[in-house]
């Protein structure tokens, strides 16, 4: 198949590329962070005015993934601009051009949508109730998406891995600091549904090969804090647990509100799929396999002049 991924160079959409572009040809969307990637790339500002229909005229895809997003939350609360034009409108043209030519769509968005009050898990019939400029851009894409496009599909996620510049996921934090002997904190209060990137990547995969619309929630099977998230992560690599410090986010001085309770229902999805999802302490030994054999320096080696 012939897939188009925006924000190719992204912790997504990177290693979805990687998972997939042996058995597909992929296209990505870059604004030329990927010097030598061995797929294609279109270098392509995405808030041009034309950019979604010559993207989709240029590389003729039978699917697209619409990974590009602003999810820096401070830089969404700076910007609620930018964030309502990446976030809500660029998926909003997207879902439109794609019903249009008759491509599914997938568009991913994120767990961040609910306020985490809740006392339990959520479900994709929960409402929402986002908090901050980032959920509340993100949310708003979902609902242009399925309003311009019934037949795409919005996936809420929550992943992890290694990526292009070696900062972006909570993973490489945790790890970066244990590596070089730095304390730091993790959140006890703030419960979430980690997934291994790659496996969001080979979930969605076949997502699309079954045809499936609508909203779904694409997170990990088991849900813990952040705490015991970067303790499971020194565990893995033998490094010192001992390094992170329990806090609350109560006391932190984080510029954006986040949710503390994250924990996402997947019912829905394994049911659909006919299958479980992949447990975290799988993902977690591929993510150290990972780094034994590499993988990060080539993710690295994409952008080196």
């Amino acid at each position: 198949m012939k897939l188009l991924l925006t924000g190719v160079s992204g912790l997504l959409g990177l290693n979805f590329a990687q998972e997939t572009m042996s058995a597909h040809e992929i296209t990505g969307v870059d604004r030329g962070k990927l010097l030598h990637a061995p797929f294609k790339v279109l270098k392509q500002d995405l808030l041009d005015s034309n950019a979604v229909d010559s993207i989709l005229d240029s590389a003729a895809p039978e699917w697209v993934v619409n990974c590009a997003a602003l999810a820096d939350l401070d830089a969404c609360e700076e910007d609620p601009d930018l964030a309502k034009r990446l976030n809500t409108d660029l998926p909003r043209r997207f879902a439109r051009a794609c019903k249009a030519r008759n491509i599914p769509f997938v568009h991913i968005s994120t767990d961040a949508v609910f306020d985490g009050e809740k006392d339990g898990f959520y479900s994709e019939e929960d409402m929402p109730n986002p908090l901050g400029v980032y959920a509340k851009t993100k949310l708003e894409g979902e609902w242009a998406v399925l309003t311009e496009n019934p037949k795409a599909m919005v996936a809420r996620v929550n992943f992890y891995g290694w990526s292009l510049a070696g900062r972006r996921s909570l993973a490489e934090f945790f790890f970066n600091n244990l590596t070089n002997s730095k304390s730091m904190s993790g959140f006890t209060d703030v419960i979430f549904c980690p997934m291994l990137v790659n496996d969001t990547a080979r979930t969605l995969v076949a997502m699309l090969q079954r045809g499936l619309s609508g909203l779904y929630h694409l997170v990990g099977p088991q849900a813990m804090s952040k705490y015991q998230f970067g303790v499971e992560i020194a565990r893995k690599f033998s490094l010192r647990e001992s390094e992170i410090s329990p806090k609350s986010i109560l006391s932190s001085s984080l510029t954006a509100r986040r949710s503390n309770n994250l924990w996402l229902s997947t019912h829905k999805l394994t049911a659909d799929l006919g299958r479980d999802l992949p447990d975290f302490s799988t993902g977690l030994n591929e993510f150290c396999t990972q780094y034994q054999q590499g993988y990060p320096q080539k993710l690295r080696s994409y952008q080196q002049a």
